[in-house]
């Protein structure tokens, strides 16, 4: 059976996530201890106990949900088979250690490299995130290329539920004028800075010095990339690809689109939540879609 393998990005995170994964054995837990090395504070403290603000900051939040994709997948063992995989914007870091093209200590300090580096470049201008409902992408696009301050489309989620990213000021003028085209809703997201546009420039910057000098090796399946949505195998285009994220658009719906339009079969989310499961549901009903899980 042809499966995609998919993994959450932000906003997925909850209190109490992955401790069941720390008690299941010696290796799960080995590989949350050599985390909590790696990042030089007890992130299993805050993932386990802490509380919904601590766990919320980016520089937590982002290491966290990618540590229990990470650890889940490889809890699998030899059930752990896909055809294919996919991130949807953090989560494409996790697709990547999980398809052995990052080891998991690369991939955990580019995580904690990249939220560091997406936290101060929030902390340069206020900005934020709205989800627009019930309009067409092109629609979207053509307003917020009509709006002087900074304003573009930044998540492609699902058909009809475009997010835009940019200054406060332009993201509310965008979120009036899309209302007055025709949207159901415009909402603000709870969310420190505008991922995914061009004011994560200094971000980009920093985190591709660090992708550059990373060894990446050829995944044992395609990864469909955020910024194109197409499959890719080859490690320096896989590189390429990932330095143009932080600025570029998470082409979520076309990525599913994508990979149903290649022959998968079904599709599975790896680590928390279920936030995929019902965006592919939105492009295709039909699909059968699953958490994975260990006994």
């Amino acid at each position: 059976m042809k499966t995609a393998y998919v993994f959450p990005g932000q906003g997925a995170q909850f209190v109490g996530m992955g401790q069941d994964l720390y008690n299941l054995n010696d290796d799960t837990k080995a590989l949350f201890e050599q985390a909590n090395d790696i990042l030089g504070f007890r992130i299993t403290d805050i993932m386990f106990s802490g509380t919904d603000e601590e766990l919320k900051q980016t520089k937590v939040t982002q290491p966290a949900i990618f540590l229990h994709s990470v650890i889940l997948a490889k809890a699998l063992g030899d059930s752990f088979q896909p055809s294919m995989v996919a991130g949807h914007s953090l989560g494409e870091f996790s697709a990547l250690v999980s398809a052995g093209a990052l080891s998991f200590e690369d991939g955990l300090k580019l995580v904690a490299k990249r939220a560091n580096a997406m936290q101060k470049a929030t902390e340069l201008e206020p900005s934020t995130m709205a989800a627009i409902l019930g309009l067409e992408d092109g629609i979207v696009e053509e307003i917020c290329a009509k709006v002087e301050d900074t304003v573009v489309a930044a998540n492609y989620n699902c058909p009809g539920q475009v997010v835009i990213s940019g200054t406060v000021a332009g993201v509310d003028k965008a979120c009036e004028l899309l209302l007055e085209a025709g949207a159901k809703r415009a909402l603000k997201l709870n969310v420190g800075g505008a991922f995914h546009s061009p004011l994560m420039e200094p971000a980009r910057l920093e985190l591709q010095a660090a992708i550059e000098a990373v060894e990446i090796q050829s995944p044992i399946c395609p990864i469909y990339q955020n910024i194109n949505a197409q499959p890719q195998t080859a490690p320096e285009v896989i590189k390429e690809n990932l330095i143009a994220q932080l600025t570029g658009a998470v082409r979520w719906t076309q990525t599913v689109q994508q990979i149903i339009a290649d022959g998968v079969e079904g599709f599975v989310e790896v680590g928390p939540g279920n936030v995929l499961q019902g965006l592919v549901k939105k492009v295709d009903r039909q699909m059968p879609t699953s958490a994975a899980t260990v006994a």
